[in-house]
């Protein structure tokens, strides 16, 4: 055979044995891949099976025990049903005019203020119903709703004095050459539990410079203390000596709550008449006081409205033009008001406007007019109006001076005064009104 064609039957031979063992590479890889994938699903089969064993053997004595508790309530119920359907409870809750000391006053619920009638058991033995003897005597004596809210104000005035609410410690000095008044806050020592889950308080203080309100300041808060140390010195620049004695330190000391409004501790007032900071630092140590019962029986003030109504558009036209004779709501025997309008629907509050607040003053004036959009074709039977005049605070909360509703379903002068509107449509008709609590 000649050398070129051995040659070539050489190479076919190389090229076949070549073939050969890419294939035998490839299905190689392919049996180990499979056999990975195989690996890897059994083990995943075998980890849910593994732990719906555990969760069971974690979770079997809870599930039964669960079920026991359940049994065992309602075997509980079901005893003190036949028990409470044999026996009479003779003992009747005394009426509210019978408790001593009456109700608590509206924002005063707490547990020194309030009084809750003790209940006896079963058959322990008979007691005076409202109907005895002695009912006739409490109806004469009985007092008018005016003098129950001054004795329950009077009340709530006492156990709040009654109250300790821990001291606070803070010093005073004066800068001549920065013309700047430093107040340091010291310390506030036994203070009352605020959060009872951890039988202790966060407390902090705020502290604003009175009359003028334009300096307000607070410290940092102190978690889980009664008695906080502070050491913080706050810096009031642009106050010359002459002018140190019209100045009042107002401090208040709060309780930081996380998911609510914050709780008001009490309240150190300070005035700085009578007091030389001119040559050295004056430390004070006083007294928390509770926050002052701000509302005085005399009143609540009048404010006066006007109102007009326009039926072609579904209009009503709302003028808030003034109040007077407000209650003093702030330490310095002022009040900062504002007033809140509600339009109701069948009793359902669907807009909303306010006022800009008054500085400084207990007759106010603000003449705002605002616009609200009656429902179509409903005319002003269903509709009425709810007044809120407030007290601007930015320390706390804003109290609620009084309020008032005016609407067809009102009596004396609120319902006049609707009825007046509707008869006598696009004229703008004014009337004053008492605020009511």
């Amino acid at each position: 055979m000649p050398a070129h064609e051995e040659v070539a039957h050489a190479m076919a031979a190389l090229d076949m044995y070549s073939v050969h063992w890419y294939a035998v590479v490839g299905i190689a890889l392919g049996v180990v891949a499979g056999l990975v994938g195989l690996s890897a699903v059994g083990y995943r089969l075998y980890n849910r099976s593994w732990s719906s064993v555990s969760q069971e053997d974690e979770y079997g004595e809870t599930s039964q025990l669960s079920s026991a508790i359940k049994k065992g309530i309602k075997q509980a119920a079901g005893s003190i049903r036949r028990a409470t359907s044999g026996d009479r409870i003779t003992n009747l809750l005394k009426s509210p005019d019978d408790l001593e000391g009456g109700l608590p006053p509206d924002g005063g619920g707490g547990s020194n203020i309030s009084k809750s009638p003790s209940l006896g058991s079963a058959g322990s033995g008979p007691v005076e119903s409202p109907t005895s003897e002695n009912g006739s005597e409490n109806e004469k004596g009985a007092m008018s709703p005016q003098e129950k809210d001054e004795t329950m104000r009077e009340t709530a005035v006492d156990d709040l004095k009654l109250e300790k609410l821990g001291s606070l410690a803070f010093s005073v000095d004066y800068d001549r050459q920065k013309t700047a008044l430093l107040v340091t806050v010291v310390r506030a020592t036994d203070l009352p539990i605020k959060d009872p889950n951890v039988g202790s308080s966060d407390p902090y203080v705020k502290l604003q410079l009175l009359p003028e309100k334009r300096h307000k300041v607070k410290t940092r808060v102190l978690r889980k203390t009664l008695s906080p140390v502070y050491d913080e010195i706050f810096t009031f620049y642009g106050i010359h000596a002459n002018q140190i004695a019209g100045i009042t330190l107002h401090f208040v000391v709060l309780s930081f709550d996380r998911f609510s409004r914050d709780d008001v501790i009490g309240e150190v007032v300070y005035p700085l008449a009578d007091v030389n900071v001119e040559e050295k630092e004056v430390t004070i140590c006083k007294e928390i006081q509770p926050r002052q019962i701000k509302l005085a029986s005399s009143g609540r003030g009048e404010v006066l409205v006007s109102l007009c109504y326009q039926p072609a558009a579904n209009r009503l036209t709302v003028v808030v033009l003034k109040a007077r004779n407000l209650p003093k709501m702030d330490i310095t025997g002022l009040a900062d008001p504002y007033v809140k309008i509600y339009l109701l629907y069948n009793g359902q509050r669907i807009a909303k406007k306010k006022t800009h607040v008054k500085k400084r003053t207990l007759n106010p004036v603000f003449n705002e007019s605002f616009l609200f959009d009656v429902p179509c074709n409903e005319g002003l039977h269903n509709i009425s109006l709810e007044l809120v005049l407030l007290d601007w605070d930015r320390m706390t909360k804003n109290d609620t001076i009084g309020r008032l509703e005016i609407g067809a379903k009102m009596t004396d002068n609120e319902g006049n005064h609707w009825n007046e509107v509707m008869n006598c449509p696009r004229k703008q008709i004014a009337e004053w009104h008492k605020l009511k609590e």
